[in-house]
């Protein structure tokens, strides 16, 4: 019944991509709303504006939300690696073993500590102390990152370690040299930065559609400069660091970066860089090129060559088959490509509308409230940073195949040997539904935190202090008086 052309190794393989997907969704999302809304928080606390503590409560309320689906999906994600990959984690354990230790047992509690303190004491410490709360709850997600980043960045480049080939595993030698990866301090700050320039856009967005409203115009006008301003910062960061991160890959996993561009064949001193292009059986069927860009963008200059899949592929089969084997080393091309240039485009996208918003949106003017369109253009972005940073998981995870430690181990060599492909069916099925509830669970709290608007900050739970609704009466009291 279930001969369908499905294996275990393909629904492995789309199980714990779904999950990464989705749990990504948000890793980056709440990582960089934390941070707004510390930086939201500091304005409140130096120039003792009322509007930026709401802020603060209001925008607060959906990273509380975002932080709680992101922790949910997070321990599915850790339940597979001991359901459908464990031959993986028996060859990383000695690995994985501290940095997910270290992150859990120090990162990860401390986040959850004072985003609890952060929550419930408002009006229990003075300002700076509350301040200092949020910041170190944002420290300590960006913490948590890192330390992700760093078992991730071993499996796409290898340090630190020795091979135990008795027991077919990898054992660490030297912890200061997987911290110290270079494949992990040009990962993790391209990650900030995108995790920065979502929360930003999504919140500039969702300002955007009440501004349309005409709802609270000061608060969401300030809002949206705070983040717009944030965005843009974000974004030059981000194609900074997505340039260091592209051109180190160009020796480190040649593969991957002639997959991003599209090259084939070796390239010519012309340099030329496509724009867009048609394959076919591991070769360019038709291409729109523009001369000397691929030079400008790679070795930033008008000079260089760069080796095409071809001869990548003969390079690595000779390097790593053995006794007759006839694996290749290609990877998904055309993913790849596009969504290279999905990032690309977007990061200019960003930019541009960056710009402009702070131009409109600037002090004394109301030319933001009479440009409908470009409010419109800000609100249906609130999406795009979540598509972007799919796209560079696409890139960082689909490169490095058929590994999945790079050079070490490959996908199929991961995979546990006692899955089923009935029982990996069913998981895939309730993971979608339980993920599809999640984000529209999601969804739904924050439309409703959008709708209720600003002044549910003023009498929500956040503060301690009792409110005039909250206060008991005695009706022994309340006879008394009547008796009088």
């Amino acid at each position: 019944m279930l001969n369908v052309g499905l294996s275990m190794l393909g629904l492995s393989r789309f199980q714990f991509a779904m999950t990464t997907v989705f749990h990504f969704f948000f890793v980056p999302f709440s990582i960089g709303l934390a941070f707004i809304v510390a930086i939201m928080e500091t304005c409140y606390v130096v120039t003792k504006d009322d509007t930026y503590k709401n802020m603060t409560k209001f925008w607060g309320k959906i990273f509380l939300y975002s932080f709680a689906v992101g922790v949910v999906t997070g321990i599915i994600q850790e339940f597979q690696f001991g359901m459908n990959w464990s031959d993986y984690s028996r060859f990383m354990g000695d690995i994985f073993g501290a940095p997910l230790a270290i992150e859990a047992l120090a990162a990860f509690f401390m986040e959850s500590t004072f985003i609890g303190l952060w929550m419930f004491t408002w009006d229990r410490f003075n300002k700076v102390v509350h301040c200092l709360f949020i910041w170190l709850t944002a420290f300590g997600s960006t913490l948590s990152a890192l330390w992700i980043l760093a078992a991730n960045s071993f499996m796409q480049n290898p340090v630190g370690y020795a091979m135990n080939a008795a027991q077919h595993k990898v054992e660490m030698t030297s912890f200061s040299a997987v911290i110290m990866n270079r494949q992990l301090w040009n990962e993790f700050p391209h990650v900030i930065f995108g995790a920065f320039l979502t929360a930003a856009f999504v919140v500039a967005g969702c300002s955007a559609w009440r501004l349309l409203k005409k709802d609270h115009e000061n608060f969401y006008r300030k809002s949206m400069k705070l983040t717009l301003i944030v965005g843009l910062i974000a974004c030059l960061g981000s194609v900074w660091s997505g340039d260091t991160q592209t051109r180190y890959l160009i020796n480190n996993q040649p593969m991957k970066f002639a997959a991003m561009e599209g090259l084939w064949k070796n390239s010519t001193q012309k340099g030329n860089w496509s724009v867009i292009q048609g394959t076919k059986n591991h070769k360019t069927t038709w291409s729109i090129e523009v001369p000397y860009a691929l030079n400008i963008l790679g070795h930033h200059s008008l000079k260089g060559t760069f080796k095409g899949q071809q001869q990548v592929n003969k390079e690595l089969k000779a390097k790593y088959n053995k006794n007759g084997q006839t694996r290749n080393y290609y990877v998904p091309t055309r993913t790849l490509f596009y969504s290279f240039r999905i990032m690309a485009v977007s990061a200019g996208l960003f930019a541009l509308v960056a710009i402009v918003g702070l131009w409109f949106n600037r002090k004394k003017s109301q030319s933001i409230m009479r440009q409908r369109w470009f409010l419109y253009l800000m609100g249906l972005m609130v999406w795009l940073p979540f598509i972007v940073n799919t796209c560079g998981w696409f890139v960082t995870e689909f490169g490095r195949y058929p590994w999945v430690v790079y050079g070490l181990l490959t996908i199929a060599d991961a995979v546990s040997p006692t899955s089923t492909v009935a029982s990996l069916l069913f998981t895939n099925i309730v993971y979608f539904l339980i993920f599809a509830s999640l984000g529209a669970v999601m969804i739904i709290l924050s439309h409703r935190v959008l709708k209720q608007g600003p002044d549910s900050v003023l009498t929500d739970g956040y503060s301690s202090k009792p409110q005039e609704s909250d206060k008991k009466v005695d009706p022994y009291e309340m006879g008394a008086a009547h008796n009088d």
